[in-house]
C-alpha cells in the first residue's frame, strides 16, 4: 500500500513496566497458582500505543511521565529505540513533590489460551498533569490525531481532549480500564474504541453478542461521539459512523498473549485513519495488527510492522 503522507500522531497515557507472569490458567479469588515463568517488559497502555503506531510508520510524539528510579531509564530507552519522540516524557525529578514516586508497574498474568489478568501500579501515571498537557501544546497541535487512554487522570485527558478539538486536530479514545461514571461531554471526541467489557461498563448493560455490539455502537453515538468501534475479540469488530453499522470479522491467529491487541488495534487504528483512508479501511488494517499482537508474547516487543499487517491482509 503506498503512502502519500507520513502520520503525525500523538499519544497521551500511561508507561509502565510490565512483569509479564505465565501460568497454566489465571487464579480465582483465594486461589494460589504456581507460575511457569516471569520477565519484566516495557508496557503501559499510552506506550504501547506509541510503538505500535512508530512500528506502522507514524511520526509518534509520547506525552508522559516517568519516575527517577531505575525502571524509567529502559521505560524511556525502549520508546526511542522504536522511533518514539520522547521530548514530552516528563521525569518526576522536576517537580520535588515528585521526586519519590516510582514509574508505574503492571502485573499481567497470561495464561496458556492466551487470555489475561493485569493488576496496574500508576506510579507517576497517577501525576501526569493538565500542566503537562500544556507544556505539550506544540506536540499536540502539530499532530494529525491525538490517542488517548484512561491509565492517567481523566481531568488530564478531558484537558488534552479539549484542546485538541480547539485546534483542529482528531481525537481518538481508548477508553481503557473504563470508569464506571463519567460526563456526557466526555464522550465529544471524534471516535471512541472501547472493547466489550469496557462498553459494557461506559453504557451500564452488557455488550457480549455483535447485535448488542450493533446497538452499543449506535448508543455511543448518542452520547457524543461522532464514530464508535467495538472490539469483540474472536467475533470481530463493530464499526458506528453515525450513519451506517459495519461488521468487520476477524482475522484467525493462535492466541499467545492477547495483552497488547487492543493497542495495536489503537495503535494501527489511528495510523491508517490519519493517512486519509475511511474509517471501514482503517478498521481493517487495526483488525490485522491486533490479531498479530495477539500472536506473540509481550506487549512492545510483539507489536507488528507494517509490512507484517500489510502480509496478513492480503491471505
Amino acid at each position: 500500500m503506498a503512502v502519500e503522507k507520513v502520520p503525525r500522531i500523538a499519544v497521551l497515557g500511561s508507561i509502565n513496566m510490565d512483569v509479564m507472569i505465565r501460568c497454566k490458567h489465571l487464579p480465582s479469588p483465594g486461589e494460589t497458582v504456581i507460575a511457569e515463568s516471569s520477565v519484566n517488559i516495557p508496557g503501559g497502555k499510552g506506550a504501547n500505543q506509541a510503538v505500535a503506531a512508530a512500528r506502522l510508520g507514524a511520526e509518534v510524539s509520547m506525552i508522559g511521565r516517568l519516575g527517577n528510579d531505575l525502571a524509567a531509564t529502559e521505560l524511556l530507552e525502549s520508546l526511542q529505540r522504536n522511533g518514539v519522540n520522547t521530548s514530552a516524557v516528563f521525569s518526576s525529578s522536576d517537580c520535588d513533590n515528585q521526586s519519590k514516586i516510582a514509574s508505574g508497574l503492571a502485573v499481567v498474568m497470561v495464561d496458556q489460551a492466551g487470555e489475561n489478568s493485569i493488576v496496574v501500579v500508576p506510579g507517576t501515571n497517577g501525576t501526569l498533569s493538565k500542566e503537562d498537557v500544556d507544556r505539550a501544546a506544540d506536540v499536540i497541535k502539530n499532530s494529525d490525531i491525538l490517542l488517548v487512554q484512561l491509565e492517567i487522570p481523566i481531568e488530564t485527558v478531558m484537558h488534552a481532549c479539549q484542546f485538541a478539538r480547539d485546534t483542529g486536530v482528531l481525537v481518538i479514545l481508548d477508553p481503557a480500564p473504563a470508569p464506571s461514571r463519567i460526563p456526557d461531554h466526555f464522550f465529544d471526541i471524534d471516535l471512541i474504541c472501547p472493547n466489550q467489557s469496557e462498553a459494557s461498563a461506559l453504557l451500564g448493560h452488557t455488550v457480549a453478542t455483535i447485535g448488542q455490539a450493533k446497538a452499543a455502537s449506535r448508543e455511543l453515538i448518542q452520547r457524543g461521539a461522532k464514530s464508535s468501534i467495538i472490539t469483540m475479540g474472536n467475533q470481530g469488530a463493530v464499526l458506528c459512523d453515525g450513519n451506517t453499522v459495519e461488521v468487520i470479522p476477524p482475522y484467525p491467529i493462535d492466541a499467545v498473549d492477547s495483552t497488547a491487541a487492543g493497542d495495536a488495534f489503537a495503535g494501527a487504528l489511528a495510523v491508517f485513519w490519519s493517512e486519509q483512508n475511511t474509517l471501514q479501511q482503517a478498521m481493517h488494517f487495526a483488525c490485522a495488527a491486533g490479531a498479530l499482537a495477539a500472536s506473540r508474547p509481550g506487549a512492545q516487543p510483539g507489536m507488528p510492522t507494517r509490512q507484517e499487517v500489510e502480509q496478513l491482509m492480503k491471505q
